[in-house]
């Protein structure tokens, strides 16, 4: 595998804790400590244009394909809709006053992670609370969606992942997966398998078929895992680190490929803390404390 670092993507005032999709292909949003929300194109890395600023870290995107609002998580209030295209907020709603860590929709519902353990579920269309999931009283960090078996997993720093489900949003499992707090988690392509990663700097993979039994686990970095996705193909993925480091992984015998760091590509000198995986061209991108995002070309 032939890593080739393309560009680097620099004008954030503090930390990049937060990549998402943009509505083409080329576009994707970035933001973080400063508050400012940032939409860039993957072919013009001096363009980068602002299209919201929040007076407080942003830990969390997540763009509605079916309005085309990209929902903000503003850390200690709440989150904020925006046009993107206009640039202006349409909506907004207080959830809370802990940070917001994880963003993730399906169909008219939108889960939001809290600080305080909570797990909101939204009405994408009235933009109104739903439901209160209080499963721990330590911080839901990350969100996954299970369409095939209706399951809603959420990983949380009191160690464990809690399956919720999709429809009655009742609480249907608890595994203690990891021995420190779980900051990812991200169902295969075929849904078959759960990856889970934190800060044990493990990777765990789950069977799903098989009531969730531990199928796999991975000594895979040598400090906390920020971050997992997928390829576009699904042949592949990668998980970003607070050691400095993104590995890539075959996505089918979890297998590691590829170490992507700064002595041998340039990489980030800091914390590794988000990814996103275009569809334009499968560049990968990586966003850091560093302030910066790099783009990846993988052959």
């Amino acid at each position: 595998m032939l890593v080739q670092k393309i560009d680097t993507f620099g004008g954030h005032r503090d930390s990049v804790y937060t990549l998402e999709h943009g509505l083409t292909p080329e576009q994707f949003f970035s933001s973080g400590g400063d508050g400012q929300v940032v939409r860039w194109q993957l072919d013009r890395p001096d363009r980068g244009e602002l299209v919201a600023t929040v007076p407080a870290s942003v830990y969390a995107l997540g763009l509605h394909r079916d309005s085309g609002l990209l929902w903000v998580g503003q850390n200690y209030d709440g989150v904020h809709l925006i046009d993107v295209l206009q640039k202006r907020e349409v909506a907004s709603l207080k959830l809370t006053s802990s940070a917001i860590f994880d963003i993730k929709f399906y169909r008219n519902d939108a889960f939001v992670a809290l600080g305080d353990g909570v797990v909101v579920v939204l009405d994408t269309r009235e933009v109104a609370v739903k439901k209160h999931l209080k499963a721990s009283d330590m911080a839901a960090r990350c969100v996954a969606i299970n369409p095939v078996e209706r399951e809603v997993a959420v990983g949380y720093s009191d160690h464990s992942v809690r399956i919720f489900d999709l429809g009655t949003y009742e609480l249907k499992r608890v595994i203690p997966a990891h021995t420190n707090s779980v900051f990812a988690l991200l169902y295969a392509p075929d849904f078959r398998h759960m990856i889970s990663a934190g800060r044990d700097a493990h990777l765990k993979v789950w069977d799903v078929e098989a009531s969730y039994a531990l199928h796999q686990d991975v000594v895979a970095h040598l400090f906390a895992i920020n971050h997992l996705t997928y390829s576009p193909d699904g042949t592949l993925f990668a998980t970003a680190s607070m050691d400095k480091s993104i590995k890539i992984w075959d996505a089918a015998t979890y297998k590691l490929l590829k170490v992507v760091d700064r002595a041998r590509h340039a990489g980030h000198g800091t914390s590794v803390n988000k990814l996103l995986w275009t569809d334009s061209n499968r560049q990968l991108l990586s966003a850091s404390d560093d302030r910066t995002i790099s783009v990846w070309s993988l052959t």
